[in-house]
């Protein structure tokens, strides 16, 4: 068992970020057609607006509260909260978003499985995935009752302290989850099993969607006509050849050399 944690918790989580990263980029850079969330609201919008909003909501307040809480080091909050009242506001609000997300994620699953015309037209990874996200969100929710046999904080630092090593090339990382239960080990390797498979699944659609904030601060669009505005003209004198129309240049940028 300590070499297999020493894999899961000290490999796994590299390997499951270099997939993460470098996949994402290259299918961003060889089948852009491909990065898209194939949305199925098109065969029947019926359950897709709950299910989406709730799924949604709750699937992004605890992916940030899960990136704070456990990369923020402890020296950072000490002052303001103690570990133990940090867990509690963490049960708490993480088991009302994962409630959330969890309804929201039944009811998609539930409606890709029963529609026929969503389920002809889905493929094995959508299911799949759906799936993964439903176990994921249930095991999350168990960990909240392991949570409460530890309400002095100390199990959640070890977390935090895992976390911190990983994505600062630390040794000793797995070192960290000796005394986490079974339920923490196999939500914390599911939640990295996700990020495994994120490039070849329609989450890569995450990627945009985080892109979208660089709209607050693009630039003015510039638009140019490709037709020169002439100038009036004055008014022709009868029969004489000034009276024919003439054409306008199209516009030509100069050419250098």
């Amino acid at each position: 068992m300590k070499a297999l944690d020493a894999f899961l918790f000290g490999t796994y989580p590299y390997l499951c970020l270099a997939v993460f990263l470098l996949g994402s980029l290259v299918r961003f850079d060889r089948e852009q057609y491909t990065w898209k969330s194939d949305s199925s609201q098109l065969l029947r919008a019926g359950q897709l607006r709950w299910g989406s909003n709730l799924f949604h909501m709750g699937v992004l307040f605890l992916f940030f509260g899960h990136t704070v809480g456990m990369l923020t080091p402890h020296f950072l909050y000490e002052p303001f909260i103690s570990p133990g009242n940090k867990q509690l506001m963490a049960m708490a609000s993480g088991g009302i978003a994962g409630l959330l997300g969890f309804v929201g994620i039944t009811i998609l699953l539930h409606r890709r499985l029963t529609d026929p015309r969503i389920r002809i037209n889905s493929r094995l990874a959508d299911i799949a995935l759906l799936w993964l996200l439903w176990l994921q969100f249930a095991l999350g929710l168990v960990t909240i009752h392991s949570s409460a046999q530890h309400l002095d904080g100390g199990l959640m630092m070890k977390f935090g302290e895992w976390a911190q090593r990983i994505v600062t090339f630390r040794g000793s990382a797995a070192e960290q989850l000796v005394e986490a239960g079974i339920v923490f080990k196999l939500h914390m390797f599911l939640g990295m099993t996700i990020f495994l498979v994120f490039p070849f699944t329609r989450l890569v659609h995450v990627w945009s969607g985080f892109a979208s904030v660089a709209y607050l601060w693009r630039p003015y669009q510039l638009v140019r006509t490709r037709r020169n505005l002439a100038a009036p003209q004055p008014a022709a004198r009868p029969g004489s050849t000034d009276a024919l129309p003439r054409p306008v240049p199209d516009f030509e940028p100069s050419r250098v050399g």
